[in-house]
């Protein structure tokens, strides 16, 4: 009787389809880190991500994003320093669970300093626009896809509203990005 217990175990194992790890399960929590371009600049951030039992995650991170704007022969940098917390909702995957869409909304604040706060040019012209605390959201379109079972690289297109900057407020970001699920 072992013995027939034994080969069928073995004749279900050599006959089923490759098996996957769950993913997106309730309390699974990650840290990822992204990087990437916006028009004349670029960003970079860091963020904690957990799972709820709909599939969906809320997302909380820091970013700094850097613009060149030209001057003649220079350029003036403005940085800006920003917090978020967001709510992702899963809408697409596909069966074997690699690939997921979410879309995202995200509450910011932040800081931005234009040139560093030196207002005063090499050629003695004065910058009008000052430093700021900034407020608004975010909307982001992310593709995540499992390398491994805790390794996720990241793929996202997003566009930031931040009121109270005195230079621009739209802010169009592409990143790529890798989570580290970390339970």
């Amino acid at each position: 009787m072992k013995r027939i217990h034994i080969i069928l175990m073995a004749l279900c194992l050599a006959f089923t389809s490759r098996a996957y790890a769950q993913r997106y399960l309730p309390g699974m929590c990650g840290l990822q880190f992204t990087a990437g371009t916006t028009q004349n600049g670029f960003h970079s951030g860091i963020a904690f991500s957990s799972y709820n039992k709909h599939a969906d995650r809320w997302v909380f991170g820091a970013e700094y994003l850097e613009k060149q704007h030209p001057y003649k022969d220079t350029n003036i940098p403005q940085s800006l320093f920003t917090v978020d917390a967001g709510y992702y909702l899963k809408f697409l995957s596909d069966p074997s669970k690699t690939f997921f869409l979410s879309l995202g909304a995200s509450a910011m604040a932040g800081y931005e300093t234009i040139n560093w706060n030196d207002k005063v040019l090499s050629d003695g012209a004065t910058i009008n626009n000052g430093d700021a605390f900034l407020y608004g959201g975010a909307l982001t379109l992310e593709l995540e896809t499992y390398l491994t079972n805790r390794i996720v690289l990241l793929v996202n297109a997003r566009e930031r509203l931040l009121m109270g900057s005195s230079v621009e407020r739209f802010h169009t970001q592409f990143g790529l990005g890798l989570k580290f699920i970390i339970n």
